[in-house]
């Protein structure tokens, strides 16, 4: 009979009777009932009343030094023996620990006969072994073993989340999941037939419960259910609301991280069965071999899908991210690109490089256009509307006020380029590549690059150019010196902030920069020196 299940935080782990009965600083000892290997204990409880039943949730390790118990239990009929012990077995009871002194010399021979009758492990507690000693060490036992459990889930998120990041994602993620459980791990679609399945061939008839469980969630409100068919333990978990994949998982035994493991595969599986669902997985595949075999990015652009709404997305933007702490893994930086409002993400090396649709253009009836020029550190990354412009649409998930772009977004630091058509998409991955030094040079959360008119557009593109290469033809053979001096000026001349987004020493920045005068014979400390060389170095291409 199916169970509906409520994903939760993994449960502290039971520990074994046999693992309590293995400390020698206790010195218990089992008298009676099934091996200590085979009983699981899931706390201490210590109680000297007659009827402990209403004090017990289950799985406790009952202490009692029997004070309730009369001197003359040795005689018959002095104490009902039997009907306590089948009440701490009603209420649950893991095993039931009786301690010798000050009350009782030794165990009583009448509990330890009802003991044995109904099978509850009994153990005796020496006179130098106290109750709350004994709790202490199951305590201690579970923590190892939450420890222990916390390891092994941590892994196992781990080698799921890489799995998923494999040129075949669903059966790799299927694989890992079968070996973690050592069982059987399905994908069901949603005409309820396997699409994939890893692990262990179950027999015929928990594969046709399995697969009736998969049928149940999938018309049912809760999302979860679990059943034991043949001593083997299911359970299956809808992949999103009313898409009809289903995660069937079938092992022989379940610990108490399983779920958890298992609902990490499932939330991976969500991700890339609705990708599937919606079809954008396979557009952006057709997109990629279109560019694959010679097609121009603004041909394949419109492919890539984007705004709500929108329509086609004319002009996107690069950001380039990093996070505060650690590396980016695959999951981190899928979940960063659902937060800006993409799906196009490129986790690479220390860098998340996410391609966001930009809202339209005020001239296009639909947005506001960037005033702040240059490269500038955000503060809530609100951007102000030319006067007169049109009203905006409502902005992308991800983006700042009013659809100005990209917003910060927590645990990350971004640089942000300007929005541009795809053809212009290198120089975008270059301004967002900028602009993210400088967020780390100035620890701000993003850094925006935005174009706005201004004197250097008085001069023709390619007079600009040609000035600029005769200008800097002196250090134009070390792309070094010439990125240095680009920093350097672009953080008005501090050397610590420049050795930051240059990821150099302090010294090497004054080195280079000394290096740049002597060779442009230039005086770097007069601004209107500088302020050429910034003209100049903004027009240099390639």
């Amino acid at each position: 009979m199916q169970e509906t299940a409520v994903p939760s935080a993994p449960p502290t782990p039971p520990v074994s009777l046999a693992a309590l009965l293995s400390r020698d600083d206790l010195g218990l000892r089992q008298i009676t009932g099934p091996p200590a290997g085979e009983v699981t204990i899931h706390g201490a409880h210590t109680s000297e009343m007659s009827d402990p039943y209403p004090y017990l949730l289950g799985g406790e390790l009952l202490l009692t030094a029997g004070v309730h118990i009369p001197e003359a239990a040795g005689r018959p009929g002095s104490f009902d023996f039997d009907g306590y012990v089948a009440r701490i077995v009603a209420a649950g009871g893991a095993a039931l620990g009786f301690g010798v002194a000050p009350v009782h010399d030794t165990v009583p021979a009448g509990l330890v006969a009802a003991c044995e009758e109904h099978g509850l492990p009994l153990v005796e507690v020496p006179p130098r072994t106290t109750f709350s000693g004994v709790a202490r060490a199951v305590w201690q036992l579970m923590a190892r073993a939450r420890l222990s459990e916390l390891r092994r889930i941590t892994e196992a998120q781990q080698g799921l989340a890489a799995a998923a990041s494999r040129p075949d994602p669903v059966p790799s993620v299927l694989r890992r999941l079968a070996g973690r459980l050592e069982g059987r791990a399905v994908l069901y679609g949603p005409e309820g037939a396997e699409i994939a399945a890893a692990g262990r061939e179950p027999g015929d008839e928990v594969r046709r419960a399995l697969a009736e469980l998969a049928r149940f969630v999938t018309g049912h409100p809760s999302s979860t259910a679990t059943d034991t068919v043949a001593g083997t333990r299911l359970a299956a978990y809808a992949l999103g609301p009313g898409r009809g994949f289903v995660l069937g998982v079938a092992a022989p035994h379940r610990e108490s991280g399983d779920h958890t493991i298992a609902s990490v595969a499932a939330v991976l599986l969500s991700l890339l069965t609705g990708e599937h669902q919606s079809g954008t997985g396979a557009a952006r595949s057709s997109a990629l071999v279109r560019l694959l075999l010679g097609a121009r990015r603004e041909e394949v652009a419109p492919l890539l899908g984007g705004g709500e709404g929108d329509g086609a997305v004319t002009r996107w933007y690069v950001v380039h991210a990093r996070p505060d702490t650690g590396a980016p893994d695959a999951v981190s930086a899928s979940a960063l690109g659902a937060a800006l409002g993409s799906p196009l993400v490129d986790a690479a090396d220390d860098v998340v490089r996410v391609l966001v649709p930009a809202p339209p253009r005020a001239e296009d009836g639909g947005g506001v256009r960037e005033r702040d020029g240059g490269v500038r550190p955000e503060g809530d990354g609100s951007v102000r509307p030319e006067a007169g412009a049109a009203a905006p649409r409502k902005p992308p998930a991800g983006s700042g006020p009013a659809g100005s772009g990209p917003a910060a977004q927590p645990g990350w630091t971004l640089g942000v380029s300007a929005p541009v058509a795809p053809a212009e998409w290198p120089a975008a991955d270059a301004q967002a590549a900028r602009a993210l030094a400088r967020a780390r040079a100035t620890r701000s959360a993003l850094v925006r690059h935005a174009e706005r008119p201004g004197f250097a557009d008085l001069v023709p593109p390619g007079e600009a150019e040609a000035h600029a290469r005769a200008l800097l033809a002196p250090i134009g053979g070390v792309p070094a010196l010439a990125e240095t001096l680009r920093a350097w000026l672009s953080l008005h001349g501090s050397w610590d902030r420049t050795a930051v987004a240059l990821s150099v020493h302090r010294n090497t920045v004054r080195q280079r920069i000394a290096r740049c005068a002597a060779l442009l014979g230039a005086d770097l400390d007069d601004p209107d020196v500088r302020m050429e060389l910034w003209f100049a170095l903004r027009h240099l291409r390639g």
